[in-house]
């Protein structure tokens, strides 16, 4: 009976990161990897993007296992808050599970959850419909591994990250027989990472980055300040053996950077002696020539915090004059604009900026010589080029073709698409909805494209803000309106603007009350489209308009005295006007002395008193 297999992408095609694959093999659905990406500039406020998994809450009981490929946050970023929802076993190697249960231990919900699995490239696992097994990459990470599904049908293999380096040490070494031997036993499709695949020049081994490094640190007088991808374990490696031979010690900066160090310590993937490092406190105390200063920033991103650090934003360590950044990471085409700004923001706090990528290709991933070299070995029927931007999934599915491949057995893929396997034949078959889910500190999918918009509105033109008073009953505005602005202009440079715009409000306000249809929801909107009109035209901007109605409701109520206390009172006339006599005066001396003590409330009770009621009328849109 032949297998029927369907292969989704819920993120790492058409985009940097985020990589998250469905195998779904007779009904049973293996996921292979779960990462995050960073924000690009116009997903403002917000903290990390993850896939979309709605397709998997309804098919929750046909999840198999999570298998992943290393440690990255690409790959492994997305489990806390898969793993709150969905309680199935999770797959990878010591170091990859390892900074798994790192990243999972901070997440409340599944701070608990214990069913990992440690694997290593000679595992395999029989799951009845399918057969999972391992085989050892190269990648700038130890222990990263590609993912095997054996079936009826053939195998489906996943490269994740990986790259070919014939000077690899290790634990970081390709295993070349075993992916032979995965081509001579039939590969039906295979899922290869293109991150690289525009690149046509070849990769610089680690034995000339670790060089590099060195010659750096050798020759530079001052401090050093490092920026590189906490996770990068084995840029970490060559940082500490540099700073060992030239004689400096390293600082570390942030909690997650020191947890990954010494988890990877620990474990036995990363060596430096024990005097080596040392605290924020301790490098003021060193000459700079004695320091290194290595930064990861925020959930290992270090560019953000290099900003932080020129703009004497960090409590402890910024820039100063004479210090070399030295960014030993490799950032994604889609930050080049924000690693522009950063360079220039170093510049500016007295410090000098150089990256490794400058000199020597210092990728991670296969440039397209290591993509075809790998099309070789696995001689699969059909690929679906993963991991990168159209273009460079594009370029991938060309050096394909070059190797003569033929281009209907070429997918290139989005987000949702099903490439379905049945009958002997694969092709796309009826999509799912997939989308990006936003983190935005603890909220979870609840910003969406509207409060993004809003979000990008307030950040361009500002918000204009307009309180108005009225008395509904008496159809008349009460106050007048009170503006103000954020944002937009400065009000005390545009008086004219301003009371004119105050003059529209009134104006649109008195209509809405005049009308005998009076409805809130009218009104505001009403004040909206006018103020719009009038603003755009004098100012060619779009403020956010956010109009606030407060209504007053004035309640008269009287209460007359008692005809009877009124009838008792005697009425004594004066003689002459404006005087008394003596006679009259005793008299009305006698009678209050005589008349019972009135109580203090009743004085307040017989007054005329006015009941104000105010409702704000102003409800978030």
């Amino acid at each position: 009976m032949s297998a029927k297999i369907k292969i989704i992408p819920f993120g790492g095609v058409r985009e940097n990161g985020k990589n998250m694959y469905a195998v779904d093999v007779n009904g049973g659905i293996y996921i292979l990897d779960c990462g995050l990406k960073y924000p690009e500039n116009e997903l403002l406020g917000i903290d990390v993007v993850i896939p979309d998994w709605d397709y998997l809450r309804e098919n929750k009981d046909r999840i198999v296992a999570v298998f992943l490929t290393h440690g990255h946050a690409d790959a492994i970023g997305a489990l806390p808050y898969f793993l709150s929802e969905f309680n199935v076993p999770v797959f990878g190697s010591e170091m990859t599970v390892a900074l798994a249960k790192i990243s999972v231990a901070n997440e409340p919900k599944v701070k608990n959850y214990d069913d990992f699995h440690v694997i290593d490239e000679k595992t395999e696992i029989d799951f009845g419909d399918v057969v999972v097994s391992f085989f050892a990459t190269t990648h700038s990470i130890p222990e990263s591994l590609g993912i095997v599904l054996k079936t009826d049908e053939g195998r489906i293999v996943y490269t994740g990250d990986f790259k070919f380096d014939q000077t690899a040490q290790p634990g970081y070494q390709t295993d070349y027989a075993r992916l032979g031997a995965i081509g001579q036993a039939g590969v039906l499709a295979l899922l290869s990472d293109s991150a690289n695949a525009e690149n046509p020049k070849m990769n610089a081994s680690e034995q000339e980055l670790a060089e590099a490094i060195e010659e750096t640190f050798h020759y530079r007088d001052g401090r050093i300040v490092v920026a590189c991808v906490a996770s990068n374990i084995l840029r970490i490696q060559q940082i500490f053996d540099a700073a060992v031979k030239t004689g400096r010690k390293v600082c570390l900066t942030g909690q997650d950077l020191e947890k990954i160090v010494h988890t990877a310590m620990d474990l036995g993937k990363l060596s430096f002696g024990d005097d080596l490092l040392i605290t924020p406190e301790q490098v003021e105390a060193l000459d700079p020539t004695e320091t290194v200063i290595l930064q990861t920033g925020k959930m290992g991103e270090p560019i953000k915090a290099l900003q932080r650090m020129a703009n004497k934003q960090e409590k402890q360590l910024n820039i100063q004059p004479g210090d070399l950044v030295y960014i030993v990471t490799t950032p994604s085409h889609a930050m080049d604009t924000t690693v522009a700004q950063t360079r220039d923001m170093i510049y500016r706090a007295g410090g000098e900026v150089k990256a490794i990528s400058d000199e020597l290709n210092s990728s991670g991933h296969a440039y397209k010589r290591d993509l075809q070299l790998m099309l070789n070995l696995m001689k699969p029927q059909y690929l679906i080029p993963i991991q990168g931007e159209y273009r460079l999934l594009n370029a991938h599915a060309q050096a394909a073709l070059e190797l003569g491949m033929p281009a209907d057995h070429i997918f290139i893929l989005a987000k949702g698409d099903v490439l379905t396997y049945a009958d002997g034949k694969m092709g796309l078959g009826d999509g799912i909805d997939v989308s990006d889910t936003m983190i935005d500190g603890i909220g979870v999918g609840d910003i969406g494209n509207i409060v993004l918009r809003d979000r990008k509105v307030l950040a361009d033109d500002g918000i204009f803000i307009a309180v108005v008073t009225i008395d509904r009953k008496k159809k008349q505005i009460v106050a007048a309106p009170k503006i103000t602005s954020r944002g937009f202009v400065y009000v005390k440079a545009n008086k004219d603007l301003m009371q004119e715009s105050s003059d529209i409000i009134c104006k649109t306000v008195q209509n809405n009350l005049d009308n005998k249809e009076f409805d809130w929801g009218h009104l505001k909107q009403d004040v909206r489209e006018h103020l719009s009109h009038y603003l755009f035209d004098q100012t060619h901007r779009r403020p956010v308009i956010l109009p606030v109605i407060m209504e007053v409701n004035q309640h008269h109520r009287r209460t007359g005295k008692s005809k009877t206390a009124k009838a008792a009172q005697p009425e004594a006339k004066p003689a002459t006007k404006g005087h008394q006599t003596k006679g009259q005066k005793a008299q009305k001396a006698k009678a209050a002395d005589q008349a019972p003590a009135e109580h203090p409330k009743s004085k307040n009770h017989r007054r005329r008193r006015r009941n104000n009621h105010v409702t704000a009328m102003d409800k978030k849109d």
